[in-house]
């Protein structure tokens, strides 16, 4: 679906809609003319209509020989603001995406304060919401195929509004990570999930891929034991994007665990459910996408994303429960559970950054345990910091970006539960405090003086029913999150 941004309302035929601020008579600020304003009255009625963000009131009216269809869309607050205008832009993608009209405009000229902004966050949410993957579905009927091909959002003055292109490279960013998390393993597997990162090479972006043998010789026997049991080689992905211009300064670091599919190995999972598990790389899949949002908009951040790429698959090579494993840092990890990998791919990368790149701040994503989502649902992404004030600002982050956190506990309480009695650590802890055990796994592998967060983000990149800006599957979760923190402490 294309958008532009026009002066003036095209001829011909097309669906119009008109953004309306909320309160009372939202109706009546639509900017209908004379005739046409008892039916915007009535339509409004008989949809209890009164300008609520997102909400439409539908009617048709005489144009030429025919007649037109005209949404009023509501934007909330009487100013607006930038959910407001992207729960806007959702609401008409979802309902006009497949309703045969070809050309939707959408004119924000009834709207207060900076218009422009306006129009880039209606599109950014159109964008969002119209974004599907329909690749494999050959014979979807008529009435389900996407006709919506193009948005022009008129009202806001000349050409592209300034803020329409950090948005954009926001929505194609999440779009990447979308693409990334929803296509099937046999087709993103860790080979596949770095091909298709290649393409960051065109904003900018430095890309390095450690194989196995390189792996092998830095030691991530905990990474590697993961994969043991797939035919799909491991990778080790880390992609650089330096917008600051100063090549000493430590970078920010975002890891991603990157279990392109996860069985649970010989501690296999039940068959119910288990082709969810493609989207076991959700956490790399977001730190993909922010590198493309942060590149694209030249964002002036020192970053280098990192993820960890592997496929856990049962066979006679596999890892077993009970299997002792050396990691990259020199601790050593009793394996009690195979379907505990996340951790054990996730501290080799973060160990791996820590060498290599030297970072200060460290941020891991990861869709690691089904506890988190016992805890928190689907409403909420979890966070665990050793650091007060990254918390914090990743808090606000969530907040302010719609990608939300919920800060859980660490300690050392919770810390002796994952006490080895022949290892350094066993990779799980009892079942009570699942999640947090999990992150008091990681935090082993902090060095001392590092800042560092980790977001176990099980609950959120996969949607069984439809949001505000996203259709049922995968949400993009993290990117706005990420870009969003980025730009207030980074860039700031």
């Amino acid at each position: 679906m294309q958008v532009r941004f026009a002066a003036q309302r095209p001829t011909g035929a097309f669906a119009l809609a008109l953004l309306v601020p909320g309160g009372s008579g939202a109706a009546e600020r639509a900017g209908l003319d004379a005739a046409q304003a008892p039916l915007a009255r009535a339509a409004a009625a008989a949809a209890r209509f009164e300008g609520e963000a997102g909400s439409i009131a539908e009617l048709f009216v005489p144009e030429a020989d025919g007649a037109r269809r005209v949404l009023l869309v509501g934007t909330g607050t009487r100013n607006g603001n930038g959910e407001g205008f992207e729960k806007a832009g959702g609401a008409l993608a979802a309902r006009l995406l497949t309703s045969g009209e070809t050309l939707l405009v959408i004119d924000v000229s009834a709207l207060e304060g900076d218009k422009a902004v306006a129009a880039a966050h209606v599109a950014f949410g159109a964008v969002l919401r119209a974004w599907r993957h329909d690749v494999y579905r050959t014979r979807l009927p008529a009435k389900s195929r996407p006709t919506l091909a193009e948005i022009v959002i008129v009202g806001a003055g000349e050409g592209e509004p300034a803020a329409w292109g950090s948005l954009k490279a926001l929505a194609d960013g999440i779009g990447l990570t979308r693409s990334l998390v929803t296509e099937p393993a046999n087709v993103i597997y860790p080979e596949s999930f770095v091909e298709r990162c290649e393409s960051l090479r065109d904003l900018g972006v430095e890309i390095e891929v450690l194989d196995e043998a390189a792996m092998a010789a830095l030691g991530m026997n905990a990474l590697l034991g993961v994969s043991l049991g797939s035919e799909r080689p491991a990778r080790l992905l880390a992609m650089r994007w330096n917008g600051t211009g100063d090549s000493g300064n430590p970078p920010l670091a975002l890891v991603g665990k990157g279990v392109t599919f996860d069985t649970g190995g010989i501690s296999i999972k039940p068959a119910a459910g288990m082709e969810d598990m493609k989207w076991d790389m959700g956490g790399a899949g977001a730190v993909a996408g922010a590198m493309h949002v942060l590149a694209a908009r030249k964002a002036k951040v020192n970053v280098v994303g990192v993820c960890g790429l592997v496929e856990n698959m049962p066979d006679g090579k596999a890892q077993r429960p009970g299997d002792v494993v050396t990691s990259m840092s020199g601790q050593t990890i009793e394996v009690i559970n195979t379907d505990a990998e996340g951790r054990l791919v996730l501290c080799d990368a973060l160990t791996w950054v820590q060498r290599t790149h030297k970072p200060t701040t460290i941020i891991d994503l990861a869709t690691l345990t089904g506890a988190m989502i016992v805890a928190l649902g689907h409403e909420f992404g979890g966070l665990f910091s050793n650091d007060d004030g990254l918390a914090a600002q990743l808090k606000a982050a969530g907040t302010a970006s719609g990608d939300p956190l919920w800060q859980l506990p660490l300690g050392d309480a919770y810390d002796k539960l994952i006490d080895s009695p022949i290892a350094d650590m066993k990779n799980v802890g009892p079942r009570p405090g699942g999640s947090i055990t999990a992150a008091q796994f990681l935090k082993r592998y902090i060095d001392e003086g590092v800042k560092w967060a980790h977001l176990d983000i099980a609950g959120m990149v996969w949607a069984a029913k439809p949001g505000t800006l996203h259709d049922k599957g995968a949400t993009g979760y993290g990117v706005r999150l990420l870009d969003r923190f980025v730009a207030d402490n980074f860039e700031g």
